[in-house]
């Protein structure tokens, strides 16, 4: 089974197990419960969640991230749903889809039908403004609330430092007045989740005052009363690990308050900040969701996986280098990646023992065993393509715009060493050796490829030494006495028994006299 049929059986799985992808709810609960009978309840429901997930880790077709299956975090997460009057998810903006999780803006208007979920698009400053403008139509189109917004530009203009690299060029287009596309900034963004905080409350209360509000709704302390403006609102902050939440936190504070690191999962409980007498935020720990991936690499390189934790470095980097173009690999690093073998199509991405060889070179990265140190060089070309250093977003469904321009350029290509292969194998006397290159050739370039990724056997075979060799080596070797071993075995009858011969001496008379 090729790769692309593999891919195709796990979409068919994932499109119907995709119902099973549930965000844990928390059972029923008023005050007049006591702590124990409420820990037991949560517990059971927990429990059978993790056992309707069981199966699904069980199917060799499916690949689940590694989602959170610790409940004192679930909790907190409960917490925050419930005390929100707003719901703001963290995503990156160059694949927002993977970190969107749908089922839990479902969650949120099971608890209140008023409840809403925006889509905070975080590093959109990495996208360019065209990619940009696709996402706000996707997402137009299918009635998400969002906001594109930049953690680091925003902290950046706190701290009065001047930004470099991809930031400063998106500079110029902070100026378009499209509120859809526009980053916003940090006045802008809080005014703005205020405003939709206080637009949710006036709904909720009005819905209540005509007794159609929801009747399992916990408020959270007196956010609305009868027709008049909110006193207070309570925006929530939930996520995924690593997509910038904390540092959208630190930013919109205007201090340090979350710590922030690349390591996934720094923050360990949710945080209540009082922005104004008007507006709280809330943090939650950003927890992995229950959802499909295409493999454990892929979701190392996406940053829910620790780097750090990397057995097989080689398979990440391939992610990578599928990714971003190879140009853009060798403008940021400086390097020159070898180019694709005569015989391979010449838009194939770079492997991964190329990029790790070529990038330990130009650094000087060398283990203690003398051989290129490829973990280090993949843990640095994983950071950086996190970071976002390297460049790469995703394009919204349905649009197949640059990737049908994509493939149009690479298809004749393809196409030409299709026929020519099929011209050559039906003219062999006219092309020989004028396109195709020598069989000899190939070889040593398959053999070099083999023991570039590994694939070589260890068994050495030995070349055996023609006959000149032999004669020569013969000629100019010193020649060995024979030992005469005649007089110990001797063979004289000829029947095939050998014949020991005994010398005896004379017999000793006496002492020698002499005269």
């Amino acid at each position: 089974m090729t790769a692309e049929e593999k891919r195709e059986k796990q979409k068919k799985e994932e499109a119907l197990h995709a119902s099973s992808l549930r965000v844990p709810r928390r059972p029923p609960w008023n005050a007049g419960m006591s702590v124990e009978e409420l820990d037991a309840n949560e517990k059971q429901a927990f429990l059978s969640w993790r056992r309707s997930l069981a199966s699904l880790e069980e199917n060799e077709n499916l690949v689940l991230t590694p989602f959170e299956k610790n409940l004192d975090i679930w909790r907190q997460l409960w917490r925050v749903l419930e005390r929100s009057d707003l719901l703001v998810m963290v995503v990156d903006a160059r694949d927002p889809l993977f970190y969107r999780c749908p089922d839990l803006e479902a969650y949120a208007r099971e608890i209140d039908e008023h409840k809403r979920t925006l889509l905070l698009v975080n590093k959109a400053d990495l996208l360019p403004f065209s990619v940009r403008q696709k996402w706000a139509d996707y997402f137009r189109n299918l009635g998400i609330l969002f906001l594109f917004w930049s953690a680091k530009a925003a902290t950046a203009v706190l701290e009065g430092k001047i930004l470099q690299g991809p930031w400063n060029e998106q500079a110029t287009l902070q100026e378009m007045d499209d509120p859809d596309t526009k980053i916003y900034g940090r006045d802008e963004l809080l005014a703005r989740l205020q405003s939709e905080a206080e637009t949710i409350v006036r709904i909720r209360s009005k819905s209540v005052s005509s007794g159609s509000g929801p009747s399992n709704f916990q408020s959270s302390g007196g956010n609305f009363a009868g027709n008049s403006a909110p006193k207070h609102v309570v925006v929530g902050f939930v996520g995924y690990p690593n997509v910038g939440k904390s540092s959208t936190i630190n930013a919109l504070v205007g201090q340090k308050r979350t710590g922030v690191t690349s390591t996934p999962g720094k923050t360990k409980h949710f945080q209540t900040l009082i922005m104004s007498e008007k507006l709280t935020l809330c943090d939650c720990p950003g927890l992995v969701f229950p959802s499909f991936s295409s493999s454990r690499y892929e979701m190392i390189a996406s940053g829910v996986l620790p780097i750090d934790r990397m057995t097989e470095h080689r398979e990440a980097v391939q992610v990578v280098a599928n990714r971003v173009p190879r140009h853009v690999i060798e403008d940021v690093y400086k390097i020159n990646l070898p180019k694709p073998k005569p015989y391979e199509p010449q838009s194939r991405p770079p492997l991964a023992s190329e990029l790790l060889r070529t990038y330990c070179a130009s650094r000087g990265y060398v283990a203690s065993s003398g051989l290129p140190d490829e973990t280090r060089a993949a843990r640095q070309i994983l950071k950086d393509y996190i970071d976002g250093k390297l460049t790469h977003h995703e394009i919204p469904p349905g649009i197949s715009d640059e990737e049908g321009s994509d493939q149009d350029d690479a298809g004749p290509s393809l196409s030409k060493t299709h026929q020519s292969d099929s011209s050559d194998t039906e003219n062999p006397a006219e092309n020989d050796g004028k396109n195709t290159p020598a069989l000899e050739h190939v070889l040593d370039d398959l053999n070099s490829f083999d023991m570039a990724n590994g694939l070589a056997h260890k068994k050495v075979t030995v070349k055996k030494p023609s006959a000149s060799a032999s004669a020569s080596h013969k000629h100019h070797k010193k020649p060995q006495k024979k030992k005469d071993r005649s007089w110990r075995i001797e063979n004289d009858g000829g029947d095939g028994m050998p014949v020991v011969r005994v010398f005896q001496k004379s017999v000793n008379t006496g002492p020698l006299k002499t005269g």
